[in-house]
């Protein structure tokens, strides 16, 4: 694989408040890699970096706004999501796919050199035909967005997560079954990947291309290993 780039990229991340999010920023802002990031949040994340800028934008169905502002970034890590647990299906379907495409149709129209990374989830349904609501919708999404202009998109599908320590949007699971973990290593290494590792294959795919563009928990260990 021959290097994309080779000086430090400028990074989009959605999702900072959460902790998948929250995981890939800290990962960007440790990274040589990086040269700066732009997060764009619903609300404050109350953190500052000299490598950061936030932007507060409440509305992510309406980001017409922010055209001006998302221009001459590299990447974008795209890790903004809502569980399905309680949703109705045409909810879900607002707030994943729409929104999701939303924001990447318009990261097209004014970075068309741009890597796409998206956080989807384990079981995806590319069908978009299968019994689970959520895989068919984030199934849908994925669809779409390897369909868009981009240099190049990356679909993410994570199982279970190891949080990155010291960061305070873990979810509180992992605080009662954290215990678990390295059972579950040894028994379901094909479903579990770090936090950290997440993030470090997102930054690597930024700046070199994969052969693979569905990014499986295997792929992600594979892809970061050689960040």
């Amino acid at each position: 694989m021959q290097q994309n780039s080779s000086h430090p990229i400028r990074v989009i991340i959605t999702g900072a408040t959460g902790m998948v999010g929250e995981g890939v920023l800290h990962e960007c802002l440790q990274s040589e890699q990086v040269a700066s990031v732009l997060v764009i949040n619903r609300r404050p994340i109350d953190f500052q970096h000299p490598k950061l800028t936030e932007v507060i934008h409440p509305d992510f169905m309406d980001v017409g706004a922010l055209a001006s502002v998302v221009k001459n970034y590299d990447a974008c890590f795209f890790c903004l999501g809502v569980s399905s647990v309680g949703m109705k299906e045409a909810t879900y379907y607002q707030l994943t796919y729409t929104l999701t495409t939303g924001f990447a149709e318009l990261l097209c129209q004014q970075n068309p050199g741009m890597v796409f990374c998206y956080v989807s989830g384990k079981g995806t349904d590319s069908s978009e035909k299968g019994a689970l609501m959520w895989a068919r919708v984030k199934g849908k999404t994925e669809n779409a967005l390897l369909q868009m202009p981009f240099k190049a998109a990356y679909m993410f599908r994570p199982g279970i997560i190891i949080p990155t320590p010291g960061l305070k949007n873990t979810l509180k699971l992992y605080h009662y079954l954290g215990w678990l973990i390295p059972l579950f290593k040894l028994m379901m290494p094909s479903s579990i990947c770090s936090l950290q590792q997440i993030g470090k294959a997102m930054i690597r795919l930024a700046i070199r291309a994969d052969a693979k563009r569905i990014i499986e928990v295997n792929d992600i260990k594979r892809i970061a290993a050689t960040a």
